[in-house]
């Protein structure tokens, strides 16, 4: 009597894939666990330690273990025996990063110019700024675009590639702050004397530094004026005070000047010459001049 005998697949006939399968998963884990508590805190403490902003230390650990994670894939391809597979997604992955690149230039110029922003420092939230074209208060800076407060309460949004590739200037940098102001007197009047009274009220504003000292330098002869320069250094930078010690000061030396009786004048136009009127006669047509 015979005996039908009926064969199927056979483990041998998956072996191969399932050892593959189970070196990629051991090699991924191994090198994921092995990256994500080992070098991740690595690089964090590296860069807290040169001083480096929260949010570029953030920004880097995410792009750490984005590698990690690329790193284990490949590696766990490249043991489970896949080195071909991996070979053509990493030529996919390269046409898409290059065409994502030609496609987003500004946006990772912008990204770029955010993480020197953040590592260099040229300034911080609640720095006063002016760059070509805008001035006021850094409210955020992030990777992309740095959000201004103008002394109107307007947000500005600026792109970090802007603030890179510009000058940008931070008066509040050094915790001290020069202001000049120019003041026009009289050519009859004692500059002498007016630079002393320049100098007194500056001492004798609270907000006005005695050192180093307030100074007073002669600038120009005007059409109607002497210009005599006062550079006064006050010890708060802010622009809120800058503007307010500027108005007082201003306001001082005009009310000493009005009681010592210095002039302040204001340039004037004079006219002169003389008009010739003519007079027509109604039968000949003719001007007459008188």
């Amino acid at each position: 009597m015979r005996t039908l005998q009926v064969t199927g697949p056979t483990f041998g006939a998956y072996g191969g894939i399932v050892r593959a399968g189970v070196t990629f998963l051991l090699a991924f884990v191994v090198l994921y666990l092995l990256g994500r508590f080992l070098l991740v805190p690595a690089v964090e403490r590296s860069l807290a330690a040169r001083g480096y902003d929260e949010t570029l230390r953030s920004l880097a650990a995410k792009v750490t273990r984005a590698v990690v994670v690329a790193t284990a894939i490949a590696i766990g391809f490249t043991l489970a025996g896949y080195g071909a597979v991996l070979s053509s997604l990493a030529i996919l992955g390269g046409a898409f990063a290059l065409a994502l690149g030609f496609a987003a230039q500004d946006l990772v110029g912008n990204f770029v110019a955010g993480v020197f922003i953040l590592r260099d420092k040229p300034f911080v939230v609640g720095d006063w700024i002016a760059w070509d074209g805008g001035e006021g208060v850094v409210d955020d800076v992030d990777l992309r675009v740095t959000r201004v407060r103008t002394f109107d309460n307007e947000m500005v949004t600026v792109p970090n590639g802007t603030l890179a590739n510009t000058a940008v200037t931070n008066p509040v940098a050094y915790g001290t702050l020069r202001l000049r102001e120019t003041f026009g007197v009289g050519y009859e009047d004692d500059v002498d004397r007016v630079t002393e009274i320049l100098v007194e009220e500056a001492r004798a504003h609270d907000d006005v530094l005695n050192e180093p000292e307030p100074s007073v330098r002669l600038v120009e002869f005007g059409d109607s004026a002497v210009g005599l320069q006062a550079g006064i250094w006050i010890r708060d930078p802010t622009a809120g005070a800058a503007s307010r010690v500027r108005s007082e000061y201003a306001r001082a030396v005009k009310e000493r000047f009005d009681d010592e009786g210095i002039d302040m004048p204001y340039p004037h136009t004079q006219l002169t010459g003389g008009i010739d009127v003519a007079t027509v006669e109604p039968d000949s047509g003719v001007p007459e001049s008188n």
